[in-house]
């Protein structure tokens, strides 16, 4: 039997896109100067990728649960949990978990900012700090602080249901109440609304809701869940395919997501972040070093997906030409037994500005991939080779039969 590779996936988030007209019809993957991607793809076996399904909108979150190599229609259970697994607050089994914001509302639950001035720490600390040790018949509420304005709720006890809807309007004005989304959610329904007075009562009269009151800030004087979700029952990554695995990413989601599936995240310096300032380089360096000690790891560049959103053609050129710098320094250190793959997580095109169901592109390179011919990384020149059209669950398998970790099926 061969030696067994080890697995770097590049994941550079919303990288892929649709023809700009000012671009003469090109994708912004087109138009920018790529030498070192387009050298991975003349080097490597390409192909485009439906990371969930063709024509389907992939979320981050059920994006990167395919790219593991998991089925999200089997596991996803909502955004709730890995907001919450990514700021540290990880769940188990029957655990429902809510993404939360400070908010301030006034006498009439009104909502009147719903990110409470964009307050931060360390008030949020002091804040969340008397929200612990709250129960409701049986079922403890747990907190955690996400960034700036954002919290996490995890919910535990029996007899949860992650079936209500949200209390946060999304807007500015009266505060929802949650609402039992099937019969059996009705109790839990009826325990995240008495969490919201409670948190109102607590903080509406914390010391540092009256402080900022007294400098004229708007007070955080109530916590919103929203996103519900229960904590998936999800077989960890190592166990299913005998890979220890490390996760580089900034975006909490995605480390949350990580974490939920069993993956070491990395700590990383302040310079490396899910936005568009972060240190790609050092992040590739960190991706690299891990390869030292883990047989997989995946690393998630955000950046892309940021213009995309924003949609911003130019700027998004600019961020894949920083892409492409990064990869001339994956280049120069890849290890020799590396299987690597070059993909995106879903498209986010400019003329969009959010997440759509094309397809990305996707590159493998190794030592023994079979070159097939393509001649540039980017949508149309990918899709021209071997790999043709496939799944996002079906890239890990490919990824670890060329490492020779597969199995094989029968005799």
């Amino acid at each position: 039997m061969a030696a067994k590779g080890r697995v770097l996936m590049v994941v550079m988030d919303g990288l892929g896109d649709r023809a700009v007209p000012e671009f003469s019809a090109r994708t912004p993957l087109q138009k920018a100067r790529t030498p070192n991607l387009d050298w991975f793809a003349r080097n490597g076996s390409s192909g485009i990728m439906d990371v969930i399904a063709p024509g389907v909108r992939p979320g981050s979150d059920t994006a990167h649960l395919a790219l593991l190599g998991y089925d999200p229609y089997e596991v996803y259970a909502g955004r709730g949990p890995f907001e919450a697994a990514g700021i540290g607050l990880v769940g188990k089994k029957g655990d429902v978990a809510f993404r939360c914001n400070f908010a301030t509302v006034d006498e009439g639950m009104n909502v009147i900012d719903r990110r409470a001035g964009r307050i931060a720490e360390p008030e949020t600390d002091e804040l969340l700090e008397a929200l612990q040790s709250l129960e409701f018949s049986g079922v403890e509420a747990i907190v955690a602080k996400g960034t700036e304005h954002r919290a996490a709720l995890i919910l535990r006890g029996q007899g949860l249901s992650p079936e209500v809807s949200d209390v946060d309007p999304h807007e500015l004005g009266p505060v929802w109440e949650s609402k039992p989304l099937a019969p059996e959610a009705e109790f839990t329904a009826m325990t995240v609304n008495r969490f919201v007075r409670r948190s109102h009562e607590i903080l509406d009269g914390h010391p540092v809701n009256e402080a900022r009151r007294a400098e004229g800030k708007p007070p955080a004087n109530i916590l919103l869940p929203r996103g519900a979700g229960a904590f998936p029952d999800i077989v960890p990554f190592p166990q299913r395919t005998g890979m220890s695995a490390a996760c580089v990413a900034g975006v909490g989601m995605i480390r949350g997501i990580c974490k939920v599936c069993g993956l070491d995240v990395l700590e990383l310096p302040d310079c490396c972040t899910g936005g568009l300032s972060t240190d790609m380089e050092r992040k590739a360096e960190i991706a690299l070093e891990a390869l030292e000690e883990h047989d997989f790891v995946m690393l998630n560049v955000k950046a892309a997906d940021i213009s995309g959103h924003d949609s911003l053609p130019d700027q998004k050129v600019e961020v894949i030409e920083r892409i492409d710098r990064m990869f001339a320094l994956i280049r120069e250190r890849l290890p020799e037994d590396v299987v690597m793959a070059l993909t995106a997580d879903h498209s986010t095109p400019v003329s969009v500005g959010d997440h759509s169901g094309d397809p990305v592109p996707l590159t493998i390179h190794s030592r023994h991939v079979v070159r097939d011919g393509t001649e540039g990384y980017d949508e149309a020149s990918c899709a021209k080779g071997r790999l043709g059209r496939i799944r996002g669950k079906d890239l890990m398998p490919i990824l670890m039969d060329l490492a020779n970790r597969s199995e094989k099926f029968g005799a």
